[in-house]
């Protein structure tokens, strides 16, 4: 089953009401997120970019996983 650029923003707004959030992509299976959000901070971009793949509830698990590659970019606020 193939995953979309608005399936992954709302994965991702689920658990970042407030972010800001651009994801591109229309192959289906490769994408590019950028997410900024206030409770980022004090985080290290590891824990940052650990939180938002969590958000994606197991899409992007293993060789049946729908979401086959997801750049990230993670940043809090200035």
């Amino acid at each position: 089953m193939a995953i979309d650029a608005n399936d992954i923003e709302a994965l991702i707004r689920d658990a970042f009401p407030n972010a800001k959030i651009r994801v591109e992509g229309d192959d289906g299976a490769h994408f590019a997120a950028e997410v900024t959000d206030a409770s980022f901070k004090g985080m290290n971009r590891v824990q940052q970019q650990r939180a938002v793949y969590a958000a994606l509830k197991g899409k992007m698990d293993g060789a049946n996983g729908e979401l086959h590659a997801l750049a990230l970019t993670t940043r809090a606020p200035e």
